[in-house]
């Protein structure tokens, strides 16, 4: 399947702009959000764009009912999004919650800013990441990537929904006000080299299809209400026709499906990026926009003779543990830069295993690290790697 109408060529556009386009690229007709800086951007190109398109946009209360909405529109057999910020991001998860139990295909973008709390409405931050992956109860898997340029907000949005169609669940695009803001050279292919995966739809009748009744792969088709099938969507725990059963057993045959039909395709959904770590004594761990300020601070710790290399992160969730565990068999250090206080640097140190050292630079968020910042961080704790015994009072 090809995309639909897309706005091809190459453009210099900001990264919300590329995200809507992206979007639109993918499929997606249905959008419903609450406006929030630094997300706003995103909504008002969709609002725009979709109501030429034969599309909809709506502009809900708030962010509970945004993300109720777009869930909705799923069923009705939309391709759905919608975007926003920490404190929206908050209000969302119960529903985010609901789509991962009814297996909803949809796509959340959340531009995050500084908190906690309303915080600085219009500055980077990256201290959702942990909510992205446990904000709402129970076991589940997510599937959240981390663009850090205008061009990957594009491309990652038309990523997030193809994997929200495949894997039938919620996909988050977790970006921030940097590169949500950041105006760059965006190059759209054409319509014809933008792959677009379709919805799953019923391969059998009405009266012989189970609405979660999986496949070879554990993933369930769906079809869209008023197709004639039966359609019965609760967050209740539920059986294969989709009817609340509300026994141990069925509770463990529907959540074993809704986490291994993730963990069995970490292959396939998690993607990194390697940078001079072939021969590397330390590397930087870095997603979102701190991947800029520490590729430039490679460059600069390559001049002076230190053997830096970069893991860029672009799959958060599921979190790229292989890559990891497989540097720390080799690589003394990792230093890791975020706008947060410690959140991504707590898994690079659990796949590390002791294996390696692992270094948080935190940053309360306002502005982003510099190149010199985490340059000074890396060669101290270089140092400290290379003779342990060095700065110990006697």
């Amino acid at each position: 399947m090809t995309a639909p109408q897309a706005m091809t060529g190459t453009w210099f556009i900001n990264g919300d702009t590329a995200c809507a386009e992206g979007a639109i690229a993918a499929g997606c007709r249905f959008f419903a959000g609450y406006p929030i800086t630094p997300a706003t951007e995103i909504a008002e190109r969709m609002a725009e764009r979709l109501p030429k398109l034969g599309g909809v946009y709506i502009q809900m209360e708030d962010e509970i009912a945004s993300m109720a909405a777009i869930i909705g529109a799923a069923w009705g057999g939309a391709k759905t999004m919608t975007s926003t910020s920490g404190p929206g991001f908050s209000l969302m998860m119960e529903n985010l919650g609901l789509a991962v139990v009814t297996e909803t295909p949809c796509v959340v973008v959340d531009v995050q800013r500084a908190g906690p709390s309303t915080g600085l409405p219009t500055a980077a931050g990256q201290g959702d990441m942990m909510q992205a992956r446990w904000g709402s109860h129970g076991p589940y898997e997510i599937i959240a990537l981390c663009p850090s340029s205008p061009q990957e907000l594009f491309d990652l949005t038309v990523r997030a929904f193809n994997l929200s169609e495949r894997f039938r669940l919620p996909v988050l695009v977790m970006t921030d006000e940097v590169v949500g803001h950041m105006t760059e050279k965006v190059v759209i292919p054409p319509v014809g080299q933008i792959a677009v995966t379709p919805r799953r739809s019923p391969s059998k009748p009405p009266g012989e299809f189970l609405l979660y009744q999986p496949g070879a792969d554990g993933i369930v088709e769906m079809p869209a209400a008023g197709d004639g099938y039966r359609v019965h969507v609760t967050g209740l725990t539920h059986d294969r026709r989709g009817y609340p059963v509300l026994t141990p057993e069925v509770q463990r045959e529907m959540v074993e499906r809704l986490v291994r039909k993730i963990r069995d395709n970490v292959d396939e959904i998690v993607q990194v990026e390697e940078r001079d770590t072939a021969d590397a004594e330390v590397v930087i761990v870095a997603y979102g926009i701190t991947v800029r300020p520490a590729l430039q601070a490679l460059a600069l710790a390559r001049r002076e003779g230190i053997r830096a290399g970069l893991l860029k992160i672009i799959t958060a969730w599921p979190f790229p543990e292989k890559a990891v565990r497989a540097l720390a068999g080799r690589v003394p250090l990792f230093v890791v830069p975020e706008i947060n206080y410690g959140q991504m640097a707590l898994e690079v140190e659990r796949c590390a295993a002791g294996a390696a050292k692992t270094v948080l630079i935190p940053y309360a968020g306002g502005r982003i690290h510099t190149p010199e910042m985490i340059l000074k961080v890396v060669r101290e704790q270089l140092a400290a790697v290379r003779d342990p015994s060095a700065g110990r009072k006697p």
